[in-house]
């Protein structure tokens, strides 16, 4: 599934290129009809991400709402004037990654004919951009968007003041695992299993232990590396948390088999210790960490 960095880079590309301009709404796959009428024809105020939540505000108090799930992804494309990724989402390969800005379409005049099901196009005068495989698409109210926010922890991309402490204060009224807690959308929002895995890793905390057992340091610890590994996928496009002292590339970014410390490295010796890396199921999850420096 997409982690929240993917879901920031995706409301500033809207941000970019669809904010202030009248779109067309429309749903070649059929399924999202009734809601794609609702915001045809209206402007697009604002992007806002949230955690895995995408919100879309239109002149009208409206919002698409999107939740990629595993395997939702926005293709985009238009005119010379329109810059950005040209696809953001699953389907992915170690990390997330989205491809690389998209090609001005010669002589552009218009969206190509929809490939696949397209659950719903944006289309403005410069550019679209194509919805597939979404769990969420929803035209929702105000109100609604409040509520789906409402239920969220704080995320760490938007790192408002006082969101450090409400992170440290959800995750320390707890007893379950650490573990789950940093992948618990009500108590941090955004961070998926590579980021947890790694962050868990980069702090030396024991994937184990109850959140209550914490102080409120190492809590502190979690968020700010969070922050930090976060901020990077969303200037990177790609989950890299491992320092370039241990990247061997000439061209000066980590390979895949390089980018992480622990994450689908199960078997292999850790980066840090030489202890074999784990694996084990917690929450219908995987888990990766590293019994020698995690205890």
């Amino acid at each position: 599934m997409p982690e929240g960095h993917s879901i920031h880079r995706l409301a500033r590309q809207f941000q970019d290129v669809f904010a202030g301009r009248r779109l067309k709404v429309s749903s070649p796959q059929g399924r999202f009809s009734e809601g794609a009428a609702r915001l045809d024809g209206h402007l697009l105020m604002e992007a806002v991400a949230h955690g895995k939540q995408l919100l879309l505000k239109f002149d009208h108090d409206l919002f698409l709402h999107v939740h990629l799930g595993l395997y939702g992804a926005w293709s985009f494309g238009g005119d010379k004037t329109f810059a950005g990724a040209s696809s953001i989402g699953a389907p992915r390969r170690i990390g997330e990654r989205e491809s690389g800005s998209s090609e001005a379409e010669p002589e552009y005049n218009g969206p190509p004919e929809p490939v696949g099901a397209v659950r719903v196009r944006l289309v403005s005068d410069h550019g679209w951009a194509d919805l597939r495989g979404a769990t969420t698409c929803a035209a929702i109210t105000l109100d609604e968007a409040a509520a789906v926010l409402g239920r969220l922890g704080p995320d760490p991309l938007r790192n408002r003041p006082g969101d450090r402490e409400e992170f440290i204060r959800r995750l320390r009224k707890r007893k379950t695992a650490v573990a789950l807690l940093m992948m618990d959308q009500t108590v941090l929002a955004g961070v998926g299993n590579i980021y947890r895995a790694e962050v868990l890793f980069r702090q030396a905390v024991d994937p184990w232990t109850p959140g209550s057992a914490l102080d409120a340091e190492t809590a502190g610890r979690l968020w700010d590396d969070a922050v930090a590994t976060m901020s990077d996928g969303v200037r990177d496009g790609k989950i890299v948390t491992t320092p370039p002292a241990l990247w061997t590339s000439g061209a000066g970014k980590a390979s895949d088999a390089e980018a992480h410390f622990v994450y689908k490295r199960q078997g292999l010796p850790c980066r840090a210790c030489g202890t074999e890396v784990g694996m084990a199921e917690i929450g219908a999850r995987k888990l990766y960490w590293c019994p020698g420096c995690q205890v």
